[in-house]
């Protein structure tokens, strides 16, 4: 039979204090599971690199304990229902059975689950990190119990549970923290829109965000500089642009509009006699960060999107392996030659040229389209030139300008896009 104690005595005080002590205890556990167990480790890494200084602060005290989930939640449940247990005890020798019973209920819901359980799921990483010592006691003293059962769940569940976010999730995220959305956030439409535009790259390819060669200006290599053909170049107010040889499709390199200044429109001198520059040729299955990251090697700034067929098609540094830079001598001056460690298939349709002629330059740069190809001085006469079906059709031109476009989400208009009104 339990003892009863009765009132204003030393016992009746020590059992209030215990009483008091449980439900507080036992609302702490429950707060905490709750507060705790409610934030991953990618939340609190995030906070304890970016976060406010508070945050940082309490985020890097929390993070070791909570480093085992299972370990910690199964503390907090065995702490939680110990002093649960235990408090009917206490309250059985100042009260009757039924008495104890009905206040140790009303006492843990109150103040032992709702009560602690709001406040920590507001203030959760404040309180967390409070009583962060507190806590890695109580793990060392469950530890008997709470290890083997944090293992099992490990062995059931897994270990981890740190799902990290999808891009579809990350930009429904990044849409709600924008100002638009109304919920506080300090996002503006551009950011969001950026990070969106950044999130969808690498599920877009060349073919999404290339010009279509049917509305791409290009020159025929053939064709001779007369004051049409320079009039032209400069009402499209490009910078540089294409040029093909035999059939628009058949995209052998880029003339700098730049080098086009000092040729008189009077000499008509022919295409084939200016720089003409290397013209990357990818793939139009090549995704644009592939693209973006070879743009910003700065070999070229334009490329070739070509059409792959079944086997012929090849990987991104196999599509670049064909660039070539060719450039022709105006002057008909010698050239002289210096051998590369690695030598482009397309070289193999040079005319063989005799030893006083056949000379050419070949410079390495620090910044290259890919691994092993140089950039390359070439001569090159009509027979060298590449047909439609041996370097493939091209389908369309994509730019720097186009890969940023599609980053951005937006147009980018300059003076001769509202003067032509055509991108």
């Amino acid at each position: 039979m339990a003892v009863e104690y009765s009132c204003c005595g030393t016992g009746f005080f020590v059992h209030i204090a215990i009483a008091i002590f449980l439900v507080l205890f036992a609302g702490l556990m429950s707060g905490l599971t709750l507060g705790l167990m409610s934030m991953s480790l990618v939340d609190l890494e995030v906070l304890a690199k970016s976060g406010t200084p508070t945050d940082r602060k309490h985020a890097t005290k929390i993070l070791p304990v909570v480093k085992r989930q299972h370990l910690l939640l199964c503390t907090l449940l065995i702490c939680n229902a110990a002093a649960m247990e235990a408090l009917p005890i206490f309250l059985d020798g100042l009260v009757s059975a039924w008495g104890a019973i009905l206040i140790s209920v009303t006492l843990i819901l109150l103040f032992g689950e709702i009560i602690p359980q709001a406040v920590c799921s507001r203030y959760g990483l404040a309180i967390g990190a409070a009583v962060a010592p507190i806590v890695q006691v109580l793990v060392w003293i469950c530890f008997p119990v709470a290890y083997p059962i944090s293992k099992l769940l490990d062995f059931l569940l897994g270990e981890g549970h740190d799902a990290l976010f999808r891009r579809a999730e990350l930009k429904t995220l990044v849409d709600l923290h924008g100002n638009e959305a109304g919920k506080g956030g300090e996002l503006t439409r551009d950011e969001t829109t950026i990070i969106a535009g950044a999130l969808e790259l690498t599920e877009k390819t060349a073919k999404d965000a290339m010009t279509p060669i049917s509305e791409t200006f290009s020159i025929d290599i053939n064709a001779k500089l007369d004051r049409a053909l320079m009039m032209l170049i400069l009402e499209k107010g490009h910078s540089r642009v294409p040029v093909y040889h035999e059939h628009p499709r058949n995209l052998i390199g880029l003339v700098l509009v730049k080098n086009l200044l000092t040729i008189h429109p009077e000499d008509e001198v022919p295409v084939k006699n200016v720089t003409i520059r290397k013209i990357p040729r990818v793939s139009e299955t090549m995704p644009l960060y592939d693209i973006l990251n070879e743009f910003q090697k700065g070999h070229s700034h334009m490329a070739v999107v070509v059409r792959q067929h079944g086997d012929t098609e090849k990987s991104a540094g196999e599509s670049t392996a064909h660039v070539r830079d060719v450039r022709v001598d105006i002057d008909g001056e010698k050239l002289t030659q210096k051998k590369s460690l690695k030598r482009n298939r397309s070289l193999k349709k040079l005319k063989s040229l005799p030893s006083d002629t056949s000379l050419h330059r070949v410079t390495s740069k620090s910044k290259k389209w890919a691994n092993g190809v140089h950039s390359e001085i070439l001569q090159f006469d009509d027979n060298s030139l590449p047909s439609l079906a041996e370097e493939g059709e091209a389908i369309g031109i994509i730019t720097l300008e186009d890969v940023i476009e599609e980053l951005l989400q937006e147009e980018i208009f300059d003076e001769t896009d509202y003067r032509d009104g055509n991108h």
